[in-house]
């Protein structure tokens, strides 16, 4: 029976855990939660967020960031596409970047509420300073992202300041995981 006590404890700290925060709050710690998304099909948008590509794209890699900062890890998710389909913004902004880095197109885009979103194998449309309302064409889908089972993967991601966000949080999509090392609130 000692043995279900810790079991019991953690499983009623995951039901009365916190909901996933709102990605456009000004003031939301983030420190302790990681967002592990999974994409239902005909997954509804949230919040004036939408899909970067048409329709609701197919997952294909998973948000998986490093335990550590420093540390290799998928700080995005790939979602499959067809090469020169559409890439869209996920919200509306200003794009910061449009161009070439580290050898592959790439499109920033800054949102209310410190978010960052990035697009990438991208032609780019767009050019920096531009303000773009969710759903404008970003740019084009290009082949060659490393790791892809289809003939194109769109990485999207998603940031505030330094720490990268699940960005199928911002479609109501990410799950919360608790990961140990937290602080308490009591």
């Amino acid at each position: 029976m000692r043995t279900l006590a810790p079991v019991a404890a953690l499983l009623s700290i995951i039901a009365v855990s916190a909901p996933v925060p709102d990605p456009r709050a000004t003031t939301t710690q983030v420190s302790a939660v990681r967002y592990v998304g999974s994409v239902p099909a005909g997954a509804p948008v949230s919040g004036g967020w939408r899909w970067p590509l048409a329709g609701s794209p197919r997952l294909v890699r998973r948000f998986d960031p490093p335990p550590q900062p420093w540390l290799p890890g998928h700080r995005g998710v790939d979602l499959a596409g067809a090469v020169e389909s559409p890439v869209l913004a996920a919200g509306s902004g200003t794009v910061v970047y449009a161009g070439m880095l580290a050898g592959r197109g790439v499109v920033s885009v800054d949102h209310p509420g410190g978010l960052r979103t990035t697009y990438e194998p991208v032609t780019p449309l767009v050019k920096a300073g531009d303000t773009v309302a969710g759903g404008t064409p970003l740019g084009t889908l290009s082949a060659g992202h490393p790791g892809c089972p289809a003939t194109a993967c769109l990485h999207w991601g998603l940031r505030r300041g330094a720490i990268y966000l699940d960005p199928l949080a911002v479609l109501g999509l990410g799950r919360v995981r608790l990961l140990p090392g937290g602080t308490s609130t009591r």
